[in-house]
């Protein structure tokens, strides 16, 4: 059986790994990026290039996005020279970012009025998974649509999740990092306290860790805090984002969450005094310069 042509866009750390997943495994892949040496890496490979979006989408079957924001994917689907521009009737659109879900279901219901499939398929673990097709893959949209994909899915990811209707994907990533980046500002920030009234930080873990509290963030808290590596591999920038689409999600469901408006508080105020490209974890410094 013919294998699908595949167009991505977006070939940074996770992106690009996954391209050369897909290229090892006998994919023919139509690329694009800002990045040229990105680019002429995967065409070094074997990938044909494109200069827009709507030409990539004309080209291929299935497109593939891994982008930064919803306004970037936003602005490569409507553009003039947009996905929704040239993508083909049957063809799938799938957005391995972190997107806001009401865009999300917006831009599925633009595709499927051109004949076109979408789902939402964020994902979890690291470029290094990505590059051996060992990824998390939470995966949105109608069951005719996710079934299309789901081979070429399987070859990305170890563990592939349908979890419903379009945009869930989006939602149930923006959830998780909800929970687990706010749990590293209460930590980091617990270290931070502990230091400034003369408790251990070490002696602190060693408590914490041994109750209910203990967790995989609670260790890449005490790498930094402690031991002093970052490790966690996700920007204070990225986490910023994610709480802000986390806040509007809350939003666009006619609620709030105090809680994450701390924690979104807290990441805004690192951010701005310039720990952006810091790993998570680093936000121990900024609670740290409070007192001072």
């Amino acid at each position: 059986m013919t294998k699908p042509v595949i167009g991505f866009i977006g070939l940074g750390l996770m992106g690009g790994n996954m391209v050369e997943n897909l290229q090892n495994r006998g994919y023919q892949l139509n690329v694009m990026d800002l990045n040229k040496e990105a680019v002429a890496t995967c065409v070094a490979r074997g990938a044909k290039t494109v200069t827009t979006a709507k030409e990539l989408a004309a080209s291929s079957d299935i497109v593939m996005l891994c982008l930064t924001t919803s306004a970037v994917v936003e602005k490569l689907v409507y553009g003039d020279d947009g996905i929704l521009a040239g993508i083909k009737e049957g063809s799938v659109l799938v957005d391995f970012g972190t997107s806001i879900p009401s865009s999300t279901r917006k831009i599925g219901a633009d595709l499927a009025a051109k004949g076109a499939g979408m789902i939402d398929a964020p994902l979890g673990r690291t470029p290094a998974h990505a590059k051996d097709g060992l990824l998390n893959i939470m995966v949105a949209g109608d069951l005719e649509t996710f079934n299309k994909v789901k081979p070429v899915l399987d070859e990305q990811g170890e563990n592939v999740f349908h979890l419903g209707a379009l945009g869930a994907g989006h939602t149930t990533k923006l959830i998780n990092n909800f929970m687990g980046m706010t749990t590293v500002c209460a930590m980091s920030q617990a270290f931070a306290v502990a230091d400034l009234a003369g408790v251990d930080r070490a002696q602190l873990f060693d408590i914490m860790s041994a109750g209910p509290s203990n967790s995989p963030f609670m260790k890449f808290c005490k790498n930094y805090a402690v031991d002093g590596v970052s490790d966690l591999g996700f920007s204070i920038a990225n986490a910023n984002k994610d709480l802000g689409y986390f806040l509007k999600m809350v939003e666009d469901l006619g609620t709030e969450s105090k809680i994450a408006e701390g924690s979104s508080a807290n990441l805004q105020a690192a951010f701005d005094a310039g720990l952006g490209n810091g790993n998570v974890p680093e936000i121990f410094d900024y609670f740290l310069k409070l007192a001072k």
